[in-house]
């Protein structure tokens, strides 16, 4: 799938993965591919600054937790992210449902 069409989306698609559980960055990553069914693939280059991003935005949160003998940085969602995905979710109804009646499907 063209990276194109997953730069508009990144935000709102971490945001629905970590509506699942908190998680570390490559965690975070993994899950986004697993409920793809690995159509989606994020970059370290636009992982990190996308939930630095939606930290500074107070959409989500971090903290530092040591687990395996590794320090790793745990993101969560706030109370105003969780609000954010479920109006990212009304509005990706509406909004792919306006663009299936324009493409139109195949047989």
């Amino acid at each position: 799938m063209s990276a194109d069409l997953l730069r508009g989306h990144l935000d709102r698609l971490l945001l629905a993965v970590l509506a699942d559980a908190p998680g570390h960055g490559y965690e975070l990553s993994q899950r986004l591919t697993e409920r793809s069914g690995g159509e989606l693939g994020v970059h370290e280059g636009s992982l990190y600054p996308a939930l630095h991003r939606l930290e500074r935005g107070g959409l989500v949160e971090s903290s530092w937790s040591t687990g395996d003998g590794r320090r790793r940085r745990i993101y969560r969602l706030t109370p105003p992210g969780r609000r954010a995905v479920k109006a990212s979710r009304q509005e990706w109804r509406a909004f792919s449902t306006a663009v299936d009646r324009v493409l139109g499907t195949t047989a």
